[in-house]
């Protein structure tokens, strides 16, 4: 696993995406325990700055959804679509599911993390696909 962060800079947003992209998920851990996301230099739950990098679970279990069917018009050309948070252990995602029939998503579902680009703006977004 690459080093996204250092002791002076904690990854950024697009390095994060960067690595799970690359199939190099991860988060971030404080002694205690406690998981976050770059970018990140203090646990939000602990208050430590010690926070070590850890792979992200391959898998996570979907925790609730919403399908969005009338969306800001920047993000019409991608509706119907499914926004989500995904439980992966330590840390809860959110994005968007494609590969599923919005009308077959249920909770616990198992998910795994990607990055792809919107339809509309072609910007890069968490996405989760079906194991």
């Amino acid at each position: 696993m690459s080093n996204h962060i250092t002791s002076e800079q904690p990854a950024t947003y697009d390095e994060w995406l960067e690595a799970i992209a690359d199939g190099e998920a991860f988060y971030l851990a404080s002694p205690e325990g406690h998981g976050s996301l770059p970018p990140r230099r203090v646990c939000p739950h602990s208050g430590s700055t010690d926070l070590t990098q850890k792979p992200l679970p391959e898998t996570g279990t979907l925790e609730t959804y919403t399908v969005v069917h009338v969306a800001a018009e920047t993000f019409s050309d991608d509706t119907p679509y499914v926004s989500a948070v995904v439980d992966f252990g330590p840390v809860e995602l959110t994005g968007v599911i494609r590969g599923l029939d919005p009308a077959s998503v249920s909770v616990g579902d198992e998910l795994t993390v990607t990055v792809e680009t919107r339809e509309t703006t072609d910007d890069r977004l968490v996405v989760f696909r079906p194991v």
